[in-house]
């Protein structure tokens, strides 16, 4: 019988460790109807280090790798470079799952572990949805994103944005209008952006002393400081 186990270094280790937060994450987007686990091939009679609603297949971590599992690593490794394959199966109670089976490499690209993700297909439509349909009673939810073409773009188009809503804000005295757009831009990570006080300075027609006065103020390291 073939010995799937292999030596992990630290190195290793901590790049499957890594993909831990990459399961929480994607099951956070993706939804309850997601199962996310990940193997190590350390020990594949325990393989299983991390899953996430995995009712739909009823494991949980420590757990053994699956023969399914064992097949499409197999049939990756035949098929080269592509790393991954895609495929329909289903649980022990005969329900269909559409998965997906992810190698992870470690050093030397040796194949240390499997990523895969398996969808419950019966999961209702009405809870597929409402992952994305945004709680319109909680505007902090919807989040504004910039998809420019150069960091210069990125820049200026926040930039204008945070000053048009300082400006239009009674409520902040005009001579710290300034002041104020500063330091909302730090708040945003602008700053760490390379040349970011030369453009923000170009852009609200203030000297570079002055915004590094108020970045200062505000306890944010530039990219010139570092």
């Amino acid at each position: 019988m073939k010995d799937y186990n292999v030596h992990l270094t630290l190195i290793d280790r901590i790049i499957l460790d890594s993909y831990k937060v990459l399961l929480e994450g994607l099951a956070d987007y993706l939804g309850s109807g997601y199962e996310m686990v990940l193997h190590s091939l350390e020990d594949t009679e325990h393989s299983v280090i991390k899953i996430i609603n995995g009712h739909h297949t009823g494991r949980a971590e420590g757990m053994p790798i699956t023969d399914l599992a064992l097949q499409m690593l197999e049939q990756i490794k035949k098929e080269g470079e592509k790393g991954y394959i895609s495929y329909f199966t289903k649980n022990k109670k005969g329900e269909p799952l559409k998965s997906t089976t992810i190698v992870v490499r470690g050093e030397e690209s040796r194949i240390i572990g499997l990523l895969c993700i398996n969808f419950y297909l019966n999961t209702n439509f009405s809870e597929i949805l409402s992952g994305f349909i945004p709680d319109i009673t909680s505007r902090a939810q919807v989040k504004t994103e910039t998809f420019a073409s150069n960091l210069d773009e990125l820049i200026y188009s926040k930039v204008s944005e945070v000053r048009n809503e300082v400006m239009e804000d009674d409520q902040i005295l005009p001579s710290l209008k300034n002041k104020e757009i500063i330091n909302i831009l730090c708040q945003q990570g602008v700053f760490t952006l390379k040349d970011a006080v030369v453009k923000v300075a170009e852009y609200l027609d203030i000297s570079k002393n002055t915004v590094y006065m108020h970045i200062r103020n505000a306890g944010v390291v530039t990219d010139k400081e570092k």
